[in-house]
């Protein structure tokens, strides 16, 4: 028969060796180590990645500012008042006001920088003597930008014969290359806050557009700040979008402002 070993449990843990406790020195000697185990670490993976990052963001933000800047000083004298623009609409008048987009409130009403676009847009129209508007925002669902901007255009004396309505305004971009495509405008007055201008400006020059902007600040505005950096951003990648040789397709049939004709 398989004899059964019987083991006694308490007597081989017994004879187990103890761990040994670390003395307090020993302790320390081992806290030690790790800690200059993950300074090793720290520098010799860790440090050099951060310094990358940090030089890659630097590089980056410099020349974020440079594009923000270049943008700003190439298309700032083009910028002009209200009494300016009709002076300069003497010899060569302008095709058309173009208004651009900013927002309606939850009640549909236009937001503040949306009114004083439009407020702006109207002064030019009777110092221009009816040069038309051209009202560019984003009509989605019961979203209606334009329907707002030509509502306020009307009650401050502008008849609809004269204002025109480009629902598919989604970005400046569009606005502006529809402005021309669509509309036919090749002189344009461009309207909305100094710093949206120098963007809009410099994509109307890029697509070809003879612009000039008039400045729509009549007040100061909440969240400013804010704008402010996203469109230094959006310089930069308006930049690019400038500079490509194509151009987004537009679909739309033509429509004429020319006051001979009807008004769709």
């Amino acid at each position: 028969m398989l004899k059964l070993r019987k083991f006694n449990t308490q007597n081989e843990l017994s004879d187990a060796p103890e761990k040994r406790r670390l003395s307090p020195e020993e302790k320390a000697e081992r806290k030690a180590e790790r800690k200059e185990k993950r300074k090793r670490i720290f520098q010799r993976y860790i440090l050099p990645v951060l310094g990358f990052g940090l030089m890659v963001s630097v590089l980056f933000g410099v020349l974020l500012t440079t594009v923000s800047l270049g943008m700003k000083n190439t298309e700032k004298e083009d910028i002009r008042s209200v009494s300016e623009m009709a002076e300069l609409s003497v010899d060569r008048p302008f095709d058309c006001i173009l208004v651009l987009g900013a927002g309606l409130r939850p009640d549909g009403s236009p937001s503040d920088m949306l009114h004083d676009r439009v407020a702006v847009g109207v002064d030019l129209y009777h110092a221009l003597e009816g040069v038309p508007l051209l009202m560019s925002g984003d009509q989605t669902g019961d979203y209606n930008e334009v329907a707002a901007m030509k509502a306020l255009a009307v009650s401050l004396g502008v008849p609809e014969i004269d204002i025109f309505l480009d629902a598919k305004g989604y970005s400046t971009y569009e606005s502006i290359l529809r402005a021309k495509e669509i509309y036919g405008a090749r002189r344009i007055l461009i309207v909305t806050q100094e710093y949206h201008l120098y963007r809009a400006m410099y994509l109307a020059e890029a697509l070809g557009v003879e612009a000039y902007g008039v400045s729509a600040d009549l007040r100061t505005y909440r969240g400013q700040f804010k704008r402010e950096a996203r469109e230094i951003l959006a310089r930069f990648k308006d930049l690019y979008q400038g500079a490509k040789d194509e151009q987004l397709a537009v679909n739309d049939p033509p429509v004429s402002m020319k006051k001979n004709d009807a008004n769709p």
